[in-house]
């Protein structure tokens, strides 16, 4: 009998209390990071969903974060590409003029070596016209006068050429370093979003409809209520402080439903801050590419006193904005595989608002 017990296959243990806690926090870990769980659906459709929206939406974040200094960066990069190309195009242009000194003052030296062969003295004593001959020599001293200035004005261009060419050296420095973190930044956004979709590939077709869905409920309530009430775009226009808000508040009404797309401002797609850039920019108004700097553009205004146009921003690390439409309500593009769309300001972290102005 004993010899029979031996080759009985071990009972299974179904997973309680304590011990599906741990495994849920295992394959939560395990999506995450990339682990060797992966591929194994959830089945627990309470907790275990509830826990992947969390750390989905904290991916989200931390994703828009990295996307917000990206943006930064190519910002930066841009600026740094067009002084570098400036002080090329001077670099030439300097070069052109300095070449041309140059071949000048090669052709007066040249004119004085074969003019100046005699001694001076000689010169007067053999000429047939000793008045001619001193008035070419006056000429010529006038002549070494200019030769003198011409070199000096060479040194001048010399050193100017060396600065620009310094200038220009420090500005391909500067691009490099900002190109380094244009690369550091969209890698940590795709590793966060990527994270985030491994995440979400664990639970069920029906789990990840519920994540995916959970948080767009007051997204949809507050989009469904405005198209309900068609004067709403109006209304919002006619709320605004002056005409450009007006004007930017329309052009976020007509972005509804465009997808959300990394880095982009439009006019097919955006991000967050290239949303609210690309509004204002129709009202005729420059804003700075991110969320950050956004912040920064025109006047602060306390939420008490927010109207249509006005920028809202989210979280501690300012990476999140939208456009406000009044009614305690926002334009925003949300995060990847979400349109652009209406939102209950209340819906994250209120951390600040500006005026454009």
């Amino acid at each position: 009998m004993a010899a029979v017990a031996s080759h009985r296959k071990p009972r299974r243990r179904s997973l309680t209390g304590t011990t599906a806690r741990t495994a849920v926090t295992l394959a939560l870990a395990s999506a995450a990071g990339g682990g060797a769980l992966e591929g194994t659906a959830l089945a627990d459709p309470g907790p275990a969903t509830a826990r992947v929206r969390t750390e989905v939406d904290r991916l989200h974040r931390e994703a828009e974060e990295a996307t917000e200094k990206y943006n930064g960066a190519r910002e930066k990069a841009v600026k740094a590409q067009q002084a570098l190309d400036g002080l090329r195009d001077e670099a030439a242009r300097r070069t052109q003029r300095l070449n041309a000194s140059r071949n000048a003052l090669g052709s007066l030296a040249t004119a004085q070596y074969r003019s100046g062969g005699i001694d001076p003295a000689l010169q007067l004593a053999l000429s047939s016209a000793p008045d001619q001959y001193l008035e070419r020599a006056s000429l010529m001293d006038r002549a070494g006068s200019r030769q003198a200035t011409a070199v000096a004005g060479i040194r001048h261009q010399l050193r100017g050429l060396d600065q620009v060419r310094d200038q220009a050296g420090e500005r391909l420095a500067e691009l490099r370093g900002h190109q380094a973190e244009l690369r550091t930044q969209k890698k940590a956004a795709h590793r966060k979003l990527a994270a985030a979709e491994r995440l979400l590939d664990r639970l069920t077709a029906k789990q990840r409809a519920t994540v995916l869905r959970q948080d767009d409920h007051a997204a949809e309530s507050a989009d469904s209520a405005d198209r309900a009430d068609r004067g709403a775009p109006r209304a919002a226009r006619l709320k605004a402080p002056n005409a450009r808000a007006a004007q930017a508040v329309s052009f976020a009404y007509g972005a509804l439903g465009k997808p959300y797309v990394w880095g982009a401002t439009g006019p097919d797609g955006f991000d967050c801050s290239g949303l609210t850039q690309a509004s204002w920019r129709a009202a005729g108004v420059a804003l700075p590419r991110t969320s950050y700097t956004q912040i920064n553009a025109g006047q602060r205004v306390p939420r008490s006193e927010l109207a249509p146009g006005d920028l809202v921003f989210f979280y501690s690390g300012i990476s999140h904005v939208g456009l406000y439409i009044g009614n305690g309500q926002m334009i925003h593009a949300p995060r990847p595989g979400a349109p652009v769309r209406l939102a209950p300001i209340d819906q994250m972290p209120f951390a600040g608002a500006s005026r454009p102005a």
